[in-house]
């Protein structure tokens, strides 16, 4: 089995899923159990110091939460780039990964960037691979800058740009295609 873990998953013009349309996931876990991820790209009205002001100190003043997806919304995900990869209980690719539980109190000067999710998505074993073959995803090695990207709204359209010609046209589609 082919591992996705590090990789974006780009919603497909046919995933109509509340939850996932005109998404981008970063896989931080991907195995035989299962898959698990954050939605990049859906910045919250509200910001870490409002929700979560012990976590504040670790993301630039007024970040945004992130929405990470539909799995425990009231749960906080923290996702990092760190000085050191061993700092990371989960090790996504490079320096970035998760930090899981408490935080400890000397990690700040060991993080880079960070930020901040309410939930998680996740997969059942097979969920994800079966909605691969019915093209409900795209794959894209992810990027530093996808994930700590300032313009998080942008974000889809632009990754969909990369991969080349054959998207371009998918990556102007609307959210509500109805209203083209």
């Amino acid at each position: 089995m082919e591992s996705f873990r590090g990789s974006l998953l780009i919603s497909s013009g046919g995933l109509h899923d509340p939850n996932f349309r005109h998404t981008v996931v970063l896989i931080g876990e991907h195995n035989q159990d299962g898959a698990l991820g954050v939605v990049l790209n859906r910045a919250m009205d509200v910001t870490v110091e409002q929700i979560v002001p012990p976590l504040s100190a670790l993301v630039p003043p007024g970040e945004a939460l992130h929405e990470g997806g539909p799995v425990q919304p009231e749960g906080l995900v923290l996702l990092a780039e760190v000085t050191d990869p061993e700092l990371l209980d989960l090790r996504v690719f490079g320096s970035i990964g998760f930090l899981i539980g408490d935080v400890p109190e000397d990690i700040g000067g060991k993080v880079l960037r960070a930020r901040v999710f309410a939930g998680y998505s996740g997969w059942g074993p097979g969920q994800l691979e079966a909605e691969m073959d019915v093209d409900s995803w795209i794959l894209e090695p992810a990027r530093v800058d996808d994930v700590f990207t300032d313009a998080p709204d942008l974000l889809w359209s632009r990754v969909l740009k990369r991969k080349g010609p054959e998207y371009q046209l998918l990556s102007r589609m609307p959210y509500d295609p109805s209203m083209n």
